[in-house]
C-alpha cells in the first residue's frame, strides 16, 4: 500500500483511531527525549542544523521586527532557536504534543530568549490559537508524525496571516540512484542499529518506517494546495534527502 492510500485510509477512520496514533508517537518521543538531540546530530552527521537555519532564513522574507512566528512540533526548540538567532525581533509561540520534549528543550533557553519565547503543549490539528494571528510559521520532521495531514494543514492556513509563510523540513527519498540506494541502505541497516543501542529500537524503527512511507514532495505539495496554500514550491536540500516545503496563505 502506498503512503497516499495509507494516508486516505486514516482519514476515514474515526477520530478515536487518529488519537490513538497521536497518543503513540506522543508516548515514542517522550522515551527518547535525553537521546533526541544527540542523535540528530550524530545520524545527520551535523547537517541537520544547517538544515533548519535553511528553514529560519525562509519563515519570514522580510522585517521581522513585531513579527510572530509559530513553530509547530518544536521538540526541543532547536528550530525555535535557529529563527530567535536568524530574526532576533521576533517573537517565537513553540508548540508541540509532547510536553516532555519542549520542558528539555526550555533548558536551552537563555538571556531574551526567554522573553521572544513560549513553549506551549498543543495538537496541530486543533490549535488554541485565533484565526490569521501569525506572520509565519515552521515545522521541522514532524508533518509526517500527524494523521491525518490535511487537519493540520488546514490549521496551519487558519492561523497565518495572508501571505503568511509555511515552511515544512522534511525527509524525501534522495534524487539519483546512487543517494537512493544510499538512503534506503541507511534507513534499514543503520537506524534499526541505533534504536537497540538506545534502548527503543521501536522507536527508531517507526522512524524508519515513517520516512520510507512518506509521500513525495510533489504529493506533499498537492496537499497544501487543497489546504487553500498558494505559491508553493520544494528546494532540495543534500541531494533531496531533506526537503524544504515553502507555501504561502493566498
Amino acid at each position: 500500500m502506498n503512503a497516499e492510500n495509507s494516508q486516505e485510509l486514516l482519514e476515514e477512520k474515526t477520530g478515536t483511531a487518529t488519537d490513538a496514533h497521536a497518543a503513540k508517537v506522543s508516548g515514542l518521543f517522550a522515551r527518547i527525549v535525553k537521546w533526541y538531540d544527540p542523535l540528530n546530530r550524530l545520524l545527520s552527521l551535523g547537517l541537520d542544523q544547517g538544515w533548519r537555519k535553511c528553514l529560519a532564513d525562509a519563515v519570514l522574507p522580510g522585517q521581522a521586527e513585531g513579527k510572530r512566528v509559530l513553530d509547530l512540533a518544536a521538540g526541543t526548540l532547536d528550530v525555535t532557536l535557529a529563527v530567535r538567532k536568524r530574526h532576533p525581533a521576533a517573537q517565537v509561540l513553540a508548540m508541540d504534543f509532547c510536553p516532555p520534549m519542549l520542558v528539555h528543550g526550555q533548558k536551552k533557553l537563555s538571556g531574551e530568549d526567554k522573553d521572544f519565547v513560549l513553549s506551549v503543549g498543543a495538537d496541530a490539528r486543533a490549535l488554541p490559537l485565533p484565526d490569521a494571528c501569525m506572520d509565519g510559521l515552521t515545522m521541522a520532521f514532524g508533518i509526517r508524525n500527524i494523521a491525518p495531514r490535511s487537519a493540520s494543514f488546514a490549521e496551519m492556513a487558519r492561523v497565518l496571516k495572508p501571505r503568511g509563510r509555511a515552511c515544512i523540513l522534511e525527509f524525501g527519498t534522495g534524487k539519483t540512484r546512487i543517494w537512493l540506494g544510499i538512503y534506503n541502505f541507511y534507513l534499514k541497516r543503520i537506524l534499526p542499529v541505533v534504536g537497540r543501542l538506545s534502548g527503543d529500537p521501536g522507536a527508531y524503527a517507526y522512524l524508519a518506517r515513517s520516512i520510507i512511507e512518506f509521500p513525495s514532495a510533489d504529493a506533499l505539495s498537492d496537499e497544501m494546495r487543497a489546504a487553500g496554500f498558494k505559491r508553493i514550491y520544494h528546494i532540495p536540500l543534500c541531494s533531496g534527502i531533506v526537503c524544504l516545503h515553502v507555501a504561502e496563505k493566498g
